[in-house]
């Protein structure tokens, strides 16, 4: 009786019918990674059946259980199914039209399985809570790069769902009747094979994660600053320079949420470039038998996990988050309605205006910059998709064994230095610039990252935690930019108000993740939360900084 055919990437039987969205629900254990860096030559051994081999894979790892649920089940697929050919069951092998291009695809795909075999692979231990991130837990931005006819969208709601009662499902296996389930003889051979693969600790990851959040939230800021002055000159069109920030922050989200390139050696093999190749060799060949190679749930997976490596987090939490800043954006708003918010070439006072030119003021700026930031995370995503075959990807060993351990000392000595260099400049204008806003990014960065962490979570259609770290950081921003605008005080202290406010309050608040939250979230909800944040941020700022608006009124500062 002939075998079945078996997968070369056994690793598929577990992924891809996984949720694909989340970081906990998709990440393959040690021994799935095993079979998945393994020779695929399986005709000449005696393999398990296909159905006997999955199960055999659940027992080693708690968290693939019960794969035929519906509720773990992947999402229709979007992409076309590609067909793989085979061997018949008698006779010789189909005829092949050789080509150089076939010739360099299998030479490419062999070099590739037999990097992806020989690297020493070094898991990270994520921590649960970080699903609770919506750069992480929301979907691509384009659901349909194939663009087929018909397509399954998958919200930023079908993703907490099915994050829950994953949770529940999980608990429910790890808990039997009577307490904590026994280890079976398979489930120890199982811990044994874990236990001697290279894996980093949570404590480890954690670090790795904190040290690229420090990091880039500096260099997130530093790029905001830089691209406010570049934009701010006589005669700009828009006169209110954090439109670009917001801009290009929404951009670089959706490039890096659609990418497949820049992590495509995932844990050392690259599955998704492998089954591409395959798919394209297709093209060339013929058979009279075929596997089906899903790659839009090979897609799927890529992306659940990238999303567990500190860097995408470090890049898409730390920089974005901080490139773009919500707590400005709302700021403008109210300059606008408040005849406040004039061109860099304007020495005079505004002329006063009727409400009613206020009022267009203030839904320009409004409509300007949401419009603006949600297009960008789109063509981020369009740009991602073009460019792929001309991206490039990480070495997997240089970012596992170099990048990771460099940003700890890199982090961590470049915030002493900058804290150090704002107490005692080399200029005194450096400071109010530049040093005390990348002195205090940090915090408000790490901040929105435990927000998120907690509070995400809560509601299922509201991302709580995100609005929270917005409005929170609203809210600083106009007491400080009060007590920068009062007869009192000195040089120093309007610089160390200017640098929480470009510092502290840009970094804990976002545009990028609040305008990925939108695009994820179905339309009825993405409603109820952008207006909910914008309104709510406007009422804090309209007592806040209206109150010495139209009292007293703003003064110029000292800085």
């Amino acid at each position: 009786m002939t075998q079945p055919t078996i997968p070369d990437n056994p690793t598929s039987l577990s992924i891809t019918t996984l949720n694909p969205d989340f970081p906990r629900a998709c990440s393959p254990s040690p021994a799935l990674q095993d079979a998945a860096t393994a020779e695929p030559a399986m005709q000449g051994s005696s393999s398990p059946q296909p159905d006997q081999q999955s199960h055999s894979f659940i027992r080693n790892d708690n968290r693939h259980h019960k794969l035929n649920e519906p509720a773990a089940t992947a999402p229709i697929s979007t992409g076309q199914v590609h067909r793989i050919p085979s061997k018949p069951k008698n006779g010789p092998d189909p005829p092949r039209r050789q080509s150089s291009a076939s010739t360099a695809a299998s030479r490419r795909s062999a070099r590739l399985l037999r990097r992806g075999t020989n690297a020493s692979r070094v898991d990270y231990e994520i921590p649960d809570a970080y699903a609770n991130l919506d750069e992480l837990a929301a979907a691509s931005p384009i659901q349909n790069p194939d663009e087929a006819s018909l397509f399954r969208f998958r919200s930023l709601e079908d993703a907490r769902r099915d994050e829950r009662a994953y949770d529940i499902e999980r608990r429910a296996s790890l808990l039997g009747p009577r307490g904590p389930l026994e280890t079976t003889a398979e489930e120890g051979v199982g811990k044994e094979v874990r236990n001697e693969t290279s894996g980093v600790s949570k404590f480890t990851t954690q670090l790795y994660t904190h040290c690229y959040l420090i990091l880039f939230s500096m260099l997130g800021t530093l790029a905001r600053l830089g691209l406010q002055n570049l934009t701010e000159y006589p005669g700009a069109p828009v006169i209110f320079g954090v439109l670009w920030a917001n801009f290009g922050g929404s951009l670089v989200m959706g490039f890096l949420a659609e990418d497949r390139m820049l992590f495509l050696y995932e844990w050392g093999t690259p599955t998704y470039d492998r089954k591409v190749s395959r798919a394209r060799e297709q093209e060339i060949g013929s058979g009279s038998d075929s596997l089906n190679i899903d790659l839009d749930a090979a897609k799927k997976a890529h992306v659940a996990i990238k999303k567990t490596i500190p860097l995408y987090i470090g890049l898409s939490t730390g920089f974005c988050g901080s490139f773009t800043s919500f707590s400005s954006f709302i700021r403008d708003v109210f300059l606008a309605m408040s005849n406040d918010l004039v061109s860099p070439d304007v020495d005079d006072s505004p002329t006063g205006r009727s409400g009613g030119f206020s009022f267009m003021a203030m839904v320009s700026v409004i409509l300007t910059t949401v419009c603006l930031s949600v297009s960008a995370l789109f063509i981020g995503a369009h740009l991602a998709i073009a460019v792929e075959p001309m991206t490039p990807s990480l070495p997997y060993q240089f970012m596992r064994k170099f990048l990771d351990r460099l940003a700890v000392p890199v982090s961590i000595g470049g915030w002493i230095t900058v804290i150090i260099l704002a107490v005692v400049p080399p200029h005194a204008r450096w400071r109010g610039d530049a040093l005390l806003a990348l002195a205090f990014a940090p915090i408000g960065c790490l901040a929105r990252f435990y927000a998120a962490i907690y509070l995400n979570g809560r509601i299922i259609s509201f991302p709580l935690g995100t609005f929270v770290a917005n409005i929170a950081g609203t809210a600083v921003l106009g007491v400080c930019w009060d007590v920068a605008h009062l007869p009192v005080g000195g040089v120093l202290g309007c610089q160390v108000l200017k640098g929480v406010q470009d510092g502290f309050c840009g970094c804990l608040t976002t545009v990028s993740t609040w305008v990925a939250e939108l695009a994820a979230l179905r339309r009825g909800h993405a409603y109820v939360y952008g207006i909910a944040s914008v309104g709510v941020a406007l009422a804090i700022l309209i007592p806040v900084m209206g109150g010495l608006r139209w009292s007293l009124g703003f003064e110029a500062t000292h800085c």
